[in-house]
């Protein structure tokens, strides 16, 4: 078992994704944290985003076509993104447990869980 170590860097990631509460991308934490540490890299915000979300610290949700995004909410929900802006929203509707069951699998796959990503159009760009 890897201890991981609770650097500065990964406290100043965190920080900034549980500020944000918005999915936002890897680009734009780094923005956040480098507008008042300006000697963090990139490299180092990407790698404790990807410690923390091999963590369960945060969730990282993978956009099709896009970036991928992290999310301060680490329980199982599901997400719409926008098809205009390309902001993701949490969906506020009850976690479908055991859907993997209902699968008629003919790939051979054994299933571990389930990511939903619902498309629409917000309603700051239905203005």
């Amino acid at each position: 078992m890897t201890i991981k170590r609770n650097t500065i860097q990964r406290t100043l990631v965190l920080e900034a994704v549980n500020r944000l509460k918005c999915h936002a991308t890897a680009d734009e934490i780094y923005e956040q944290i480098v507008a008042k540490h300006p000697h963090i890299s990139r490299a180092t915000v990407y790698r404790n985003l990807n410690q923390l979300s091999d963590a369960g610290e945060i969730r990282k949700l993978e956009v099709p076509g896009g970036a991928d995004r992290f999310d301060h909410r680490c329980h199982d929900h599901y997400h719409v993104r926008c098809l205009k802006c390309g902001r993701v929203f949490d969906v506020e509707m009850a976690h479908l447990d055991g859907l993997e069951q209902q699968i008629t699998d003919t790939h051979g796959f054994e299933f571990s869980g389930h990511d939903l990503m619902f498309r629409g159009i917000c309603p700051e760009c239905r203005k």
